[in-house]
């Protein structure tokens, strides 16, 4: 049974996702370190986030790509572990075509700051 594309699941989604994310070896250290200890803002700043692009809330102001820019020691791999943890947990809660929404959102991001980073992208 999937869930209804809402606010509910998406807090749903971005929770489990960076409970995981918290647990990876490769990805925690990366947050981790941008984050510290200001997870819960963070979540909420998420939902927002895919809120924003999933519902059209226009709930989440901000700039991804300035902050994103700022966090040091990324690398291509870290990108291909966020989509498929990403990936995982989108096709675990929603409908095959709301998850292939959302894993098509997620790539465009990723390939932004791909180019950002290394002036290229993998993904796209």
């Amino acid at each position: 049974m999937y869930s209804e594309l809402n606010r509910a699941s998406i807090a749903t989604l971005v929770n489990d996702f960076y409970t995981d994310i918290r647990q990876d070896a490769l990805l925690a250290p990366i947050f981790n370190g941008a984050i510290k200890n200001h997870w819960e803002p963070h979540l909420g700043r998420m939902v927002d986030f895919w809120c924003s692009v999933m519902l059209a809330s226009g709930e989440f102001k901000g700039n991804v790509f300035g902050k994103h820019m700022q966090i040091q020691g990324v690398e291509m791999a870290h990108f291909r572990r966020w989509l498929a943890l990403f990936e995982t947990h989108v096709r675990r809660l929603f409908a095959p075509e709301v998850a292939d929404e959302f894993m098509l959102v997620a790539r465009r991001i990723a390939a932004s700051l791909q180019y950002g980073y290394f002036g290229q992208a993998e993904v796209g």
